[in-house]
C-alpha cells in the first residue's frame, strides 16, 4: 500500500473536473450560468466541432475587474457567497467557485473581461498548469468572454469517451434550449461551425414568451397547452401544461424550474404524474413547462455536483401544492369549459343512464356506493325531457336583460353544438360554430358516469370493512415506526393497522369498496409512498380503478341507437363535466373537424 500523501493542485483540479466537466455541454452550462449570475441580458455561444475544438461564451454582464481575473481561475474563489447564511439563501446559479478552475485544468482557457468602471479590458489564460497567471490588456466591450479550446487535451482517457461531433453538439443545443426557457428576459444566440442555430431575442411581453416557447418546443405544444398559475402558502407556480391528448411516448418534453434553476426531481415528477392520472393514456407521458418560486431558504440546491437535483425543506407541502394546482387546472379540460349559465340544461334534461336513480343526478344510493365492489351492467333507461329549443328557452330565461337570441345557429350554438345523427351506433355527429364534432358516445358517457361516481363517493367518505381474519405483514422496524407515526393518514384512507411487534403489523380493516383486494400489497405500497413522498394516493388509485370499472360497465355501449334528444343531452353533460375531453383510460372523447379541414378534403377553394 502506498503512503498517504498530499495530491498536487493540478491533479486535484482534474479530479474535481470529473464531477463538473462530463462533456462539452457541461462546460457550456457552467459558462452560461456564470453569465446569468453576472446580470447579462445577451449571451452568445459559439461552438466548433461539437465543442471539442472550441466553446466561446460572450455576455454583456457586469464584467470582472483586472485584479480579480486570476483569482477567478482559482479553486473555491467566488463572489456569490461568503457565509453559511449566504449559501442557505442562495439565488445565484453558481456558488462553489469550482467551475472555471475545473474547466481550465482540462482545456486551454482564455478569459477576457471588462468591468463597467474600467477604462480597458483585461484577459488571463490557463492550461491546467500551475504557472502564475498575469492579466494582460485586451480590447473588449463591457462584459466577459470565455474561450475554451482543446477540451481534455491533457487527459486523453477522458477524450476517448466523447461521442461523435453531432451527438456532443446535440447535448449543447438541448442545454441552451432548456436555459433559454428558464430566462425569457435574456437573449441567446447559438452558432455551430459558424452556422446560426438559434437566435432568441429577450422577451418582455407574454406574446414574446409564447413565441419563444413555440420556437423551442414547437407551435403544436403551445396550441395544445393550458397556461396555469397557482399561489398559496408562500409558494407559486406558473407555466404551461399540455392537454392529455398531447401526451408523449417518452418523457422528453418535461421542463421544471425552481427559482429559475432547471432541475430533475422525483417528487415533482410524481406530483405531476399523479395530477394527470385520470386523463393520461397508459404508457404515455405528459408534456409541461413549469416554474416554481419559493423562498430560497426552503430549498437546498447544494445536494448534487451538477446542481440538477434539489431538496425541499417541506417536500410534502411542495408535492401537495403542485398536485392540487395541476389537478384543478386539468379538471377544466372540457369542451371550451362551457359556463353553466351559458349552456345550462333545464332540470331533468341531463343525459342519464341506468345508474342514475334520482333527479339530483346521484348514481346510486349513497349507502350502496360506499360499500360496492362490483358494477354489473344494467339495461339502459334514457330519460330526456327537452329538445334543443328548450335549451334556448332556458338560456333566455336566465338572461332576461339580454336581447332576444338570434335564430342563427352560429350565434347560439354551445361548444359542442347540436347533434346531427349517429354513425354506426358508435359516434355522435354534431354541428358547432367551428364545423363538425365527432363524439365517441361510450367514452364520453364513461367519463360522465365516472366523475359522478367519484363525486358521490367523495361526499359519502370511505367506509371501512373489518377483515374476518387480520392480515399479518412482516416489515422492517423503520416501516413499523412509520406506520405508527402516520396512523392518522392510514385511517383517513380506510386502513386500520396495528403493531404486533418490532417488525410486524396487522391489517384489521380495508376500504369496503376494495373488499377482496390484497391487503398486504396495499399496505406495503402505501408505506413506500409515505416514506418517499410523505403522502400516498395508492388507496385512492385503487378505489378509482373500481369506480372506473363500474362506470365502464354502466355506460352506453356501441350499437345503442340514441334519439337526437339523447345525443344532445349527452353533449350538454359533456360540457358540464370535468375532464370530459378524455375517457377514464385517457383516450379522447371527441374531435373537431373545422370547416377549413373539411374544405381541404373536398379540394374546395382550389
Amino acid at each position: 500500500m502506498h503512503n498517504i500523501q498530499q495530491l498536487p493542485p493540478q491533479l486535484v483540479n482534474q479530479i474535481a473536473a470529473g464531477e463538473v466537466v462530463e462533456r462539452p455541454a457541461s462546460v457550456v452550462k457552467e459558462l452560461i450560468e456564470n453569465s446569468l449570475d453576472a446580470g447579462a441580458n445577451r449571451i452568445e455561444i459559439d461552438v466548433e466541432q461539437g465543442g471539442v475544438k472550441l466553446m466561446r461564451v460572450r455576455d454583456n454582464g457586469v464584467g470582472v475587474v483586472d485584479d480579480e481575473l486570476a483569482l477567478a481561475l482559482s479553486r473555491h474563489a467566488t463572489s456569490k457567497v461568503s457565509t453559511l447564511e449566504d449559501l442557505e439563501a442562495i439565488q445565484s446559479m453558481g456558488f462553489r467557485g469550482e467551475a472555471l478552475p475545473s474547466i481550465s485544468s482540462v482545456s486551454r482557457l482564455k478569459m477576457t473581461s471588462r468591468n463597467q468602471e474600467s477604462e480597458s479590458a483585461w484577459e488571463v489564460s490557463g492550461d491546467g498548469s500551475e504557472t502564475e497567471m498575469t492579466p494582460r490588456p485586451a480590447a473588449h466591450p463591457q462584459g466577459t468572454t470565455v474561450e475554451v479550446r482543446d477540451l481534455f487535451f491533457n487527459t486523453p482517457a477522458r477524450r476517448k469517451f466523447l461521442r461523435a461531433e453531432k451527438t456532443e453538439f446535440g447535448h449543447i443545443e438541448t442545454l441552451v434550449r432548456r436555459l433559454a426557457l428558464a430566462r425569457f428576459d435574456v437573449g441567446f444566440s447559438l452558432r455551430h461551425n459558424r452556422r446560426q442555430i438559434l437566435s432568441l431575442p429577450p422577451c418582455t411581453q407574454q406574446i414574446d414568451r409564447e413565441r419563444r416557447i413555440a420556437d423551442l418546443l414547437g407551435a403544436v405544444f403551445l396550441e395544445n397547452a393550458l397556461y396555469v398559475e397557482h399561489e398559496a402558502v408562500g409558494l407559486k407556480f406558473f407555466g404551461w401544461v399540455a392537454r392529455p391528448t398531447f401526451s408523449r411516448s417518452q418523457a422528453d418534453m418535461q421542463f421544471f424550474y425552481v427559482n429559475q434553476r432547471m432541475v430533475r426531481d422525483r417528487l415533482v415528477t410524481h406530483a405531476v404524474r399523479q395530477a394527470y392520472q385520470d386523463v393520461l393514456y397508459h404508457g404515455r407521458h405528459p408534456a409541461y413547462l413549469l416554474f416554481l418560486e419559493l423562498d430560497p431558504r426552503k430549498v437546498d440546491v447544494n445536494v448534487h455536483p451538477t446542481k440538477h437535483e434539489v431538496r425541499f425543506r417541506d417536500g410534502r407541502l411542495v408535492h401537495d401544492f403542485l398536485f392540487r394546482g395541476l389537478h384543478s387546472a386539468l379538471a377544466e379540460t372540457r369542451p371550451q369549459t362551457a359556463d353553466e349559465s351559458d349552456v345550462a340544461a333545464p332540470a331533468g334534461g341531463a343525459f342519464t343512464g341506468s345508474l342514475d336513480s334520482s333527479a339530483s343526478g346521484s348514481l346510486q344510493s349513497r349507502e350502496s356506493i360506499a360499500g360496492a365492489s362490483t358494477g354489473a351492467q344494467h339495461s339502459m333507461d334514457w330519460r330526456v325531457a327537452e329538445r334543443p329549443s328548450s335549451y334556448r328557452a332556458a338560456f333566455q330565461a336566465q338572461k332576461p336583460s339580454a336581447a332576444p337570441l338570434p335564430q342563427s345557429e352560429d350565434e347560439t350554438l354551445p361548444p359542442l353544438g347540436y347533434a346531427l345523427g349517429q354513425l354506426q351506433g358508435v359516434y355522435v355527429l354534431a354541428q358547432n360554430h367551428d364545423g363538425l364534432v365527432l363524439v365517441d358516445m361510450h367514452a364520453a358517457h364513461e367519463r360522465i358516469t365516472y366523475e359522478r361516481f367519484k363525486q358521490t363517493y367523495h361526499d359519502v367518505g370511505i367506509t371501512r370493512q373489518p377483515l374476518l381474519v387480520p392480515v399479518t405483514v412482516r416489515v422492517s422496524s423503520r416501516e413499523a415506526d412509520l406506520a405508527e407515526d402516520q396512523s392518522s393518514i392510514l385511517e383517513s384512507v380506510g386502513l386500520e393497522v396495528s403493531r404486533l411487534g418490532a417488525d410486524a403489523l396487522a391489517v384489521r380493516a380495508i376500504p369496503a369498496i376494495l373488499q377482496g383486494a390484497d391487503a398486504e400489497r396495499l399496505l406495503r405500497d402505501v408505506l413506500s409512498d409515505l416514506a418517499e413522498f410523505g403522502e400516498s394516493s395508492r388507496i385512492k388509485e385503487e378505489i378509482d380503478k373500481v369506480l372506473a370499472t363500474m362506470a365502464c360497465h354502466g355506460s352506453v355501449r356501441a350499437n345503442r341507437r340514441l334519439t337526437l334528444d339523447e345525443m344532445n343531452a349527452l353533449l350538454r353533460d359533456m360540457e358540464r363535466t370535468e375532464r370530459a375531453d378524455q375517457c377514464n383510460h385517457g383516450r379522447p372523447t371527441w374531435v373537431q373537424l373545422s370547416m377549413t379541414e373539411l374544405d381541404k378534403l373536398f379540394l374546395r377553394g382550389r
